[in-house]
């Protein structure tokens, strides 16, 4: 009898056998990402991702296929897995446009979208080795049941299908941000793009990812709240771990704590001066007591990211300089989130913080007068008043910033100065960098600051540092009691 069950089962292949569980009701099949089945904690019936239904994905594909000219044909194929050494990747983020149309978190497929064929997908096969060693994987059944595309076939099947569709089309679309010889290695794709029928699919489908929906603004909106509780209790634990790779440890795990999957980006930690240095990512410096902290964090709650940036004093108050420089910031700061409404741009709030900073330095004295007055402010600060935010951290690039503002549309606004050791000016400015970074939601009537609950303020900053005690009761409790005095 043993025998013959070892016989059956070596006949009976391992795919199979998953295959048959996809369809038992008895239990919940793995996809390769939560479902509603598997995560009910996590996901509502019909929600693809936390908060997003299937049809809302539908709606986002009816969209793009009503931007694209007709019959054309657009491929979007995932990201492709990184790997750090031979057999361990990096951790994986899906492309944000493929997630956009999918809601599939995993590598190794190629959606086509169509005016004929709607959504179809091309999924890898999981081979037992594979299954074995890295888990279940969405299939064909998932695509379809899962992700809801009209049309679903094994990675196998695209020499075969693929050809025919791009045939029939009569304009060509894909993002080239993704672009696999999978699909550009076909004589189909190369003849196309020879007689100039293929284009970038960018700037569609960052058209869409624009404005942001009702249920894309409740993850950004907890996404910016985790980031904003994550970075208080770092301040608040900052005199305790003096060093940037210690709060740089501290913010992601209270990050991960809060249910973020990752880190929007490496924290940014600069302790002095290294603060001036913008996109500073080494943080392996102990921090001085008499020096500011600038941090600036983000983190990603089920593909929507949230950036911000407070700079404070570790010792617990600003010396004399300090408090000069951070308050032209924060003041900027805040001018510029007044300007936030639908009709004025990017652009137009840059050219007004520029304004605004010129005046302040010179005022201070660290600026110059005469023909090196412009170089000399791009040497304080070389970067744009803000950005998109979404699904990226500097979202839909192909948008440009002097485009007027729509409700729905989330933007960082984060003056800064970045003053280097060896900058020629007044000695007790030399090595500050502070920046003072909120994300602005647009909405009908102004805006919504969605990192409003972190203080900005010094004498909130002050107060909060100073009547904190690691030492007694819970965090929320000092919390609160800090926050009582402000």
């Amino acid at each position: 009898m043993q025998n013959l069950g070892g016989k059956l089962l070596h006949r009976i292949s391992f795919k199979h056998v998953i295959g048959r569980c996809a369809y038992s009701s008895k239990q919940a099949f793995d996809v390769g990402q939560p479902t509603a089945a598997t995560h009910p904690e996590l996901l509502k019936e019909d929600e693809i991702m936390p908060g997003i239904t299937s049809a809302e994905y539908s709606s986002r594909r009816k969209r793009l296929l009503e931007l694209l000219p007709e019959k054309s044909l657009a491929i979007i194929a995932a990201a492709p897995v990184k790997m750090m050494t031979d057999v361990v990747p990096y951790t994986y983020r899906q492309d944000a446009d493929y997630l956009y149309i999918t809601g599939c978190q995993q590598p190794g497929g190629i959606a086509v979208l169509g005016h004929d064929c709607g959504l179809c997908m091309f999924m890898p096969e999981a081979e037992p080795h594979d299954v074995i060693w890295q888990g279940q994987i969405a299939g064909v059944d998932a695509a379809l049941d899962t992700f809801k595309a009209d049309q679903a076939y094994p990675m196998s099947k695209l020499e075969k299908i693929l050809p025919n569709m791009i045939g029939r089309s009569s304009k060509l679309f894909h993002s080239t941000r993704t672009a696999v010889s999978t699909y550009m290695g076909l004589n189909a794709f190369q003849k196309a793009n020879y007689s100039g029928k293929v284009d970038d699919l960018t700037s569609y489908t960052h058209e869409l990812r624009w404005i942001k929906s009702p249920a894309e603004l409740n993850l950004m909106r907890e996404s910016a709240s985790i980031a904003c509780q994550a970075l208080l209790q770092t301040m608040l634990h900052s005199k305790a771990f003096p060093s940037e790779g210690q709060l740089s440890a501290k913010i992601e795990y209270e990050c991960r704590m809060r249910g973020a999957q990752r880190m929007a980006f490496n924290p940014v930690v600069g302790g002095g001066s290294n603060a001036s240095v913008i996109h500073y990512s080494r943080n392996d410096k102990k921090i001085r007591v008499a020096d500011l902290v600038l941090m600036d964090v983000g983190c990603e709650l089920h593909g929507y990211v949230s950036d911000l940036t407070r700079t404070w004093p570790l010792r617990g108050s600003f010396s004399a300089a300090q408090e000069e420089l951070y308050n032209l910031i924060l003041e900027t700061n805040k001018e510029c989130v007044k300007l936030c409404s639908p009709g004025t741009s990017i652009q137009e709030i840059h050219d007004y913080s520029v304004g605004m900073l010129q005046r302040g330095f010179k005022e201070i004295g660290i600026l110059k007068d005469g023909r090196s007055r412009n170089q000399s402010y791009h040497q304080l600060n070389p970067t744009n008043i803000g950005h998109y935010l979404g699904m990226d951290v500097h979202d839909c690039s192909s948008i440009r910033y002097g485009r007027p503002l729509k409700p729905g549309v989330v933007i960082t606004i984060e003056p800064g100065v970045y003053i280097p050791s060896c900058f020629d000016g007044p000695e007790r400015y030399q090595g500050i960098g502070i920046r003072v970074e909120d994300e602005v939601l647009i909405t009908e009537t102004g805006y919504e600051v969605l990192t409003g609950s972190l203080p900005k303020e010094i004498k909130h900053i002050e107060s909060l540092l100073n009547n904190y005690n690691p030492g007694i009761g819970m965090d929320s409790q000092n919390i609160m009691r800090a926050a009582s005095s402000l």
